[in-house]
Parts: structure tokens; C-alpha cells; sequence
């Protein structure tokens, strides 16, 4: 039986720069799980592999234990090891390869019927002359489905061109589709003659019909101002004077009384004793005498000038920004009433423009004599307040016009296609008859060939000796996916996929790893791979996949390889991770105290840096991971212990922190703060901790982890060499935030007591 017991060396392969197998780590089991995450050498573990199986000469230097006998890299052409490797190699080269072709076939042991071969024989050449046949039904049936085809099409333009016009009309989108449907209508309604049409009342319709619509139009809504309110109040107004201690300098000085106002509001808002402007000492009683003359009286009195100006201003822009239909919008008979009424609308607009404007600068001098009466001089227009109304009469009479008009000329339509589509009946039926009857001489000769196609496949079943596991791998597929709508069909050299029974056009990343699984594990059947001594790999099979498929691939890998002679397992999903621990550690021995006499052995990547960079190494499976069913364990002891470090450390080895203390922080907020929903910026806004050092957690976590960024570029290095501090500072945050969380979790990192 091949057994793989060490990799003893791998020098510059991949990640794995220099690497020998540590004398303490045990060697390989029987069942062997391998974490690491993305990156950590997994891939180049199982290309290894696979070069061992395909006998080829790996990337660098390697050296083996396998049988009890060391196998370099350049010895591995010599070897024919029963080892069996499913990984992205595997699936690109077999499955789905680049560019297209069929899996190869799968051999289990059957038996030759030379009868039955005789028989499959005469039903190929029967199956032959029915192909032909049906070739011939299929040339039959698309020439009459052509010809019926055009007919539609030529006929239904034809109803189309007629009937179009400008504006909304059912007929202008006319196809053969509403052509069919029409023309079956009248089928069914009886006497189709009924409706032809004369001559004269055909020509009478067509004229009815090419008449030119025009749309309807909105009515102008538009309010005018009451003048004589507006010319009472602002007579008013302009007779209204103001009692205060007035200051005769600024009586008469409007400016001076503007500039001296606001400066009054800001030394008292500043509560100033000396002159803001030139910053000398005010005179006593200086600002004492100003607020007597800016007094409530003045103010309000400013206040109601200011509104009324405003109220003007609103009436003015309403009138100013009047919008009026065009003439050429409206019917040629409604044209003279309706510009007779638009020009009167036109003057009043005008004249109420001009008296509002007038009125504002009343106003605005008014604010120059607050203490003096002043007499309203202002022409009051005259304003015919019935324009609007006439206008929108005549809008509404071209309104009135449009709907008649509409409802004459789709009745004239509706007539004219009835007429159209009569005359075309009799050719119609003859058509769709020829149809009908090439579809049931297609469908009869596809029975036939379909019938020979399957006697053949049913007889092949028992000689072909790859049809047995594709019959099980599609067994396979339907319990796996639910369904049987992918199937692999054998051919001659291997199988194809089909989905109801054509090649896919697409296929799901789901469905995808369910083929290449299935098939691999099927694979392992094969009579040329001696399963019981043979040595299986499977480098991360549910990459990618929901939790439901993942359960049930796992129950697969389980059922078809847990009696084979070695199996190795590498894996970045927990999930999988930890149904394939907990499977391994319950094998039977595997309480033995011995390790080397367990069946099961865990093993980790881990990646540390050298000289010449990020270097990947084989470790004995962490204690956290190995004990606990939470990944939790195991990334907070890391972030801990990296929080814990003193000594400087490059910034390579700060690459994976921010992943790591992502995923630590999130599973701890998750069960901390349920009730807050979102991404981790919104969870870390509950959290009451130092908001200097939380934004600089969440800058440290957003440099290389895969959420959204906070505005920071990636590979900020400046960000990322701050690791252990920031590291600190998330130990604290979670401290703080649950203090008999972290202490339990220090014991249980803390290493066990003599």
C-alpha cells in the first residue's frame, strides 16, 4: 500500500522557499487534514502531487518519504504511485478544459455481447435511413414555416404601412404576431366575407384615417392679484409714520440709518464698549440713543415693509413666468379665437407686470422717509381678470376636438384592418394547414429516430464498459443538485455534459464544483486505480460553495473515501475544516495516546518571513483549532500574541494581520451587538471606546482586508507598519467591552501548568 509518510524538503517551490520537515512533527497518518489560509501553500502542495501522479518533474527541489523510501523531484518520471489528485490542475485538464472537449472516460469491468453488438449494429444503419428521414421532414417543415412565416410578415406590413400614422396608434407596431392573432379572431367569429368593404366607403375610410391628429393641450393655470387690495394696503402703508427718539442725522440719511442699524445689532451682539470701526471709546449713551431711534416700532415697521415687498415680488415672477400654448398647437379653425384671446391675456399680464414693479420701488422709497407720511402715486392698471378663462375656453374646445377625432379615425382603422385582414383569410388557412401537417410529419419521423436512439443506448448499456458510471454519476448529480437536468452522456472517447440533453450554454460556479467533484470521486473507481493501496488529495472541494452544498459534498467525500489507503485533505473553509476534524477524530484508534499509532493526523500552513520573503512551513495544527469548534479561538490568540510583540517586525509579516483581526473583531461584534445590522463601520459606532483609537483600528483592518475602504489606498504601508500598536489597541477595545470574555479567553491561551 503507497504511503506518503514526510515531505523532508522543498526548496523554492512556490511559497515554500526552504523548507525540512521538523523533527517533531509527526509524520503522516493514514487520514490527514491540512489547514491554511489563501496564499499559505496549499495549491503548490497539491501540484506537487500531482506531478507525482502524472510522473512528471515538479518546480523546484523536492524530496519524499514513501514507502519507507526518500523519491527526489527528478526520480518522480520513474515512479507509478496508485495517487489519485483533485485540485484546479484536475478541473482545468479534465473537466473543463481550456477550449472545450469531453471527460475522460471512467472503465469498470463488463462484458462483450457479440449479439447484442450485431443487433446495435443493424439499428445504426436503420437509425441512419431515420436520421435521413428526418432531415427531410425538418427541410419540409422550415420551408413551410418560411413560407407561412412571410406571409405573416409581408401581410402584416402591408396592414402596418396602411394604417400607420404620427402620434399613438396600436397599428404603427403592427407585426406578424398581431397578424396571426387578428386573422385567427375572425376565424372563429363566423363569416369573414361580412367584413369586406365597397369600394367608396374603403377609400372614404383611408381618407378619414390619413387625417392629422394633433395632441391635447394643457389648460394655463394662472391667478391675477387683487389690485385694489394691493393699492389699499400700500396707501397704507405709505401714509404710516413711526414714533421713536429719532436722530436727526439719520432722518434724512437713509445709508447712514441702513450702515448705523446693522452696526448697532453687532456691537450689541458683541456686547462691544468700544466702536467696532475705529475702535475708540464709545460716547456715553452713544448706543443708549441709537436703540431709542431703531426702537420695536421702527423694527416692525421694517419688517412689514420687507414682507410686503416679498409678497409683490412673488405676484411679479408668477406673471413673469406664464407660460401660454403655441397657435400651431391648436387646430387651424380655433386659430383667430385663440390668438385673440392670448393677446388680451398677453396685455393684462403685461399691464399687472408693470403696476407690481411700480409698487415695489414705492416701497423701497417709502423705507428712505420712515418718519414722514408719503402719498401713493401709482396707476392703478385696468386688468381684464376674465382673460385667463377665455383662453382656457378655446383649449378646451381644441381638447374636445382631439378625443372626437381620435375615436373617428381608430374606428376607420379598426374597419379598414377587418377588410384587410378578410381578404387575406383564404390564403392564411392554406398555409397554416401545410404547417400543421409538416410539424406532424417531423414529429413522426423524430419518434422513430428517438425510439432507434434509444434501443441503441439501451444495448450499449451492457457493452460499453463506461456507461455504468456515468449512469452513477448522474445518479450522483440528481441527489447532489436536486435535480436531473445536467446529464453526462458517453461517447466513444469519453462524456460530454448536457443540459436537457444539449450543451449548456452556461453553467453555475455551484454546478460546476458538483461535475468536477462527483466525477473525481467517481473517478476513483476507475479499474485502473487500485483504490484500496492508492493515495487520494483533495485541495479545498468546496471552494466556493453555500453551506447546504458544502454538507453535501462533504457526505460524499466521506462515503467514497474513507477506505482508501491515504488520504489528504487541504482545506482554507472552516465550516469543511471542522466536519472533517470531527470525522478524523472519531476513526477508531484515534484515542490512542501514541500519535504515531492514530490513524489521524492535523497538520497547518502557516507563513513566516525570511530573507527572501513570505516563506510557507508544515506546523502541527493549532491547539485552538484542533479543541475548539469556533475559528474564533485560534485568530484571537493570533491577533493577541501580535499585539503582544516587542520586537520590531517587518512589514511582510504584518500582511495578514488586518484579515485576521477583521474576521476576530466582526465574529466578536456579531455576538456582542446583534441587535446593530450593517458593515463594521456602522457596528463600530455602538461601540464606546476612544473614537481616535477606533478610527485608527478600522484604518489598520481596511488596509488589506476585502470590505469596503474608509478612504485609504491599499497597501498603505504607512498604515500597515503600525500593526502591533493598533493591535494593542483592539486587545483594549475588547477588554473593555467584555472583561470576562478576554480574561477566559487569556487562560485558554495561556500554555497548561506543570
Amino acid at each position: 500500500m503507497a504511503h506518503l509518510s514526510r515531505i523532508s524538503r522543498l526548496r523554492d517551490c512556490g511559497i515554500f522557499r526552504d523548507f525540512s520537515w521538523p523533527a517533531d512533527l509527526p509524520d503522516f497518518g493514514r487520514y490527514n487534514l491540512i489547514y491554511g489560509w489563501n496564499g499559505s501553500g496549499k495549491t503548490t502542495l497539491s501540484r506537487m502531487m500531482r506531478c507525482l501522479e502524472k510522473r512528471t518533474v515538479p518546480a523546484g527541489q523536492v524530496t519524499l518519504v514513501l514507502d519507507g523510501r526518500e523519491i527526489k523531484h527528478d526520480a518522480f518520471q520513474l515512479e507509478a504511485q496508485p495517487i489519485r489528485v483533485f485540485n484546479r490542475e484536475f478541473v482545468a485538464e479534465n473537466v473543463f478544459p481550456v477550449g472545450g472537449g469531453e471527460l475522460p472516460p471512467i472503465y469498470v469491468l463488463g462484458e462483450e455481447n457479440v449479439e447484442k453488438q450485431k443487433i446495435v449494429e443493424r439499428l445504426k444503419g436503420d437509425f441512419v435511413t431515420s436520421k435521413s428521414k428526418l432531415e427531410s421532414a425538418r427541410s419540409a417543415k422550415k420551408e413551410a414555416d418560411r413560407k407561412f412565416d412571410q406571409f405573416c410578415i409581408e401581410h402584416a406590413g402591408r396592414i402596418r404601412e396602411t394604417l400607420r400614422s404620427s402620434g399613438k396608434n396600436p397599428y404603427n407596431n403592427y407585426d406578424k404576431s398581431d397578424f396571426k392573432s387578428e386573422i385567427e379572431k375572425l376565424s372563429v367569429s363566423g363569416d369573414w366575407t361580412a367584413h369586406r368593404l365597397e369600394e367608396v366607403e374603403r377609400e372614404k375610410l383611408l381618407t378619414q384615417h390619413r387625417a392629422v391628429p394633433k395632441p391635447k393641450l394643457q389648460e394655463v393655470s394662472y391667478a391675477f392679484p387683487v389690485i385694489e387690495i394691493i393699492v389699499s394696503n400700500l396707501s397704507k402703508i405709505m401714509m404710516t409714520t413711526i414714533v421713536s427718539a429719532a436722530i436727526e442725522a439719520l432722518k434724512g440719511d437713509h445709508d447712514l440709518a441702513k450702515w448705523s442699524r446693522e452696526g448697532l445689532k453687532l456691537h450689541l451682539d458683541r456686547k462691544a464698549d468700544r466702536c467696532l470701526f475705529c475702535e475708540q471709546s464709545l460716547p456715553k449713551d452713544r448706543l443708549a440713543s441709537l436703540e431709542k431711534h431703531f426702537n420695536d416700532e421702527y423694527e416692525q415697521f421694517m419688517r412689514r415693509l420687507d414682507k410686503t415687498i416679498g409678497d409683490l415680488q412673488l405676484f411679479f415672477n408668477a406673471a413673469a413666468d406664464l407660460r401660454l400654448p403655441n397657435k400651431a398647437e391648436l387646430y387651424d379653425d380655433l386659430s383667430a379665437e385663440y390668438q385673440t384671446s392670448e393677446s388680451a391675456l398677453r396685455k393684462a399680464v403685461d399691464a399687472v407686470r408693470s403696476f407690481l414693479n411700480n409698487a415695489v420701488q414705492a416701497l423701497e422709497k417709502k423705507k428712505q422717509h420712515l418718519f414722514e407720511p408719503i402719498k401713493l402715486d401709482l396707476k392703478t392698471p385696468s386688468v381684464d381678470i376674465n382673460a385667463v378663462q377665455a383662453l382656457n375656453t378655446v383649449v378646451r374646445k381644441h381638447n374636445q376636438t382631439c378625443d372626437d377625432f381620435e375615436n373617428r379615425v381608430s374606428a376607420a382603422r379598426e374597419r379598414l384592418a377587418l377588410d384587410m385582414l378578410a381578404a387575406d383569410w383564404e390564403d392564411f388557412v392554406r398555409l397554416r394547414n401545410a404547417k400543421k401537417q409538416a410539424e406532424a410529419d417531423e414529429q413522426a419521423a423524430l419518434k422513430e429516430v428517438e425510439y432507434l436512439a434509444s434501443e441503441i443506448k439501451r444495448l450499449e448499456r451492457e457493452i460499453v464498459e463506461h456507461r455504468q458510471p456515468a449512469e452513477e454519476l448522474n445518479s450522483d448529480l440528481h441527489s447532489y443538485l436536486g435535480h436531473d437536468e445536467l446529464q453526462l452522456e458517453v461517447k466513444d472517447t469519453g462524456y460530454t455534459i448536457t443540459r436537457h440533453g444539449e450543451p449548456p450554454l452556461t453553467l453555475s460556479e455551484g454546478e460546476m464544483t458538483a461535475i468536477a467533484l462527483l466525477y473525481f470521486l467517481k473517478s476513483l473507481q476507475d479499474r485502473r486505480f487500485d483504490f484500496a493501496k492508492g493515495i487520494i488529495v483533495l485541495d479545498d472541494p468546496v471552494s466556493s460553495l453555500d453551506a447546504n452544498a458544502l454538507y453535501l459534498a462533504f457526505g460524499f467525500i466521506r462515503e467514497r473515501v474513507q477506505d482508501a489507503g491515504q488520504v489528504f485533505i487541504f482545506t482554507h473553509n472552516f465550516t469543511f475544516f471542522r466536519q472533517v476534524r470531527n470525522w478524523f477524530r472519531h476513526m477508531k484508534g484515534q484515542k490512542k495516546e501514541d500519535i504515531n499509532k492514530r490513524p489521524s493526523r492535523f497538520f497547518m500552513l502557516d507563513c513566516a518571513c525570511g530573507e527572501n520573503g513570505r516563506c510557507a512551513t508544515i506546523q502541527r495544527l493549532d491547539p485552538l483549532l484542533e479543541n475548539y469548534e469556533s475559528e474564533y479561538h485560534y485568530l484571537f490568540s493570533r491577533v493577541y500574541r501580535a499585539a503582544a510583540e516587542t520586537a520590531a517586525t517587518g512589514l511582510e509579516q504584518n500582511y495578514v494581520l488586518p484579515n485576521m483581526a477583521r474576521r476576530m473583531l466582526e465574529a466578536f461584534l456579531a455576538f456582542r451587538q446583534p441587535e446593530v445590522s450593517g458593515e463594521l463601520w456602522q457596528k463600530m459606532q455602538a461601540v464606546r471606546f476612544d473614537e481616535a483609537k477606533k478610527l485608527r483600528i478600522l484604518r489598520f483592518l481596511h488596509t488589506h482586508s476585502h470590505s469596503n475602504d474608509i478612504g485609504e489606498p491599499e497597501h498603505d504601508l504607512s498604515v500597515l507598519a503600525e500593526g502591533p500598536t493598533v493591535l494593542k489597541d483592539l486587545m483594549e477595545m475588547i477588554g473593555s467591552l467584555d472583561p470576562e470574555h478576554f480574561s477566559a479567553m487569556e487562560k485558554i491561551m495561556a500554555p497548561p501548568s506543570d
